[in-house]
């Protein structure tokens, strides 16, 4: 076991055996779950959760507009999670790649809010929770990139 990360498990050269800490990968499969749930609620809440959830107000002119963007939003966020779901159940080598996205993604949001500030009735539970979530994922990709000397796979060992 090490504490020391591999950078070289980023992008393994085998990306069915993950190597690092199974804590990651659970953490990752558990964020993931909330991540899908999140991206079908913008996709098919009546109002894309602008209001209900990111405390938008939605009565303004141009109100329809912005629902309309939450749920395209929420269409994209599903796409990802498709894909991330698949990297996580069938290439689990990739599992700090997956948990890097996770870290970058809550930056990005958090410096375009910056850069494009919407206002809002209260605050919203992304916002909230972007910066709780920056240093967990920092935490589960260090662990995910330091090899435990076993490696899990989906794959089924050669019968020889």
């Amino acid at each position: 076991m090490s504490i020391r990360p591999h950078l070289a498990n980023l992008l393994p050269a085998d990306a069915t055996r993950y190597r690092g800490y199974r804590i990651a990968w659970w953490a990752a499969m558990a964020y993931l779950v909330v991540i899908t749930v999140r991206s079908l609620i913008h996709l098919l809440a009546a109002d894309g959760g602008a209001q209900s959830i990111a405390t938008i107000d939605t009565s303004v002119e141009g109100g329809s507009n912005i629902i309309a963007i939450f749920g395209q939003w929420g269409a994209i966020q599903l796409l990802l999670a498709l894909l991330l779901w698949v990297l996580l159940l069938r290439y689990r080598g990739l599992t700090p790649l997956v948990l890097l996205v996770f870290l970058i993604e809550p930056v990005l949001r958090g410096f375009a809010g910056h850069l494009k500030p919407i206002e809002t009735i209260g605050t919203a539970p992304g916002a909230a929770l972007n910066w709780f979530v920056v240093p967990l994922m920092a935490v589960l990709l260090w662990l995910s990139l330091c090899e435990t000397g076993r490696a899990t796979s989906e794959r089924a060992p050669d019968a020889r």
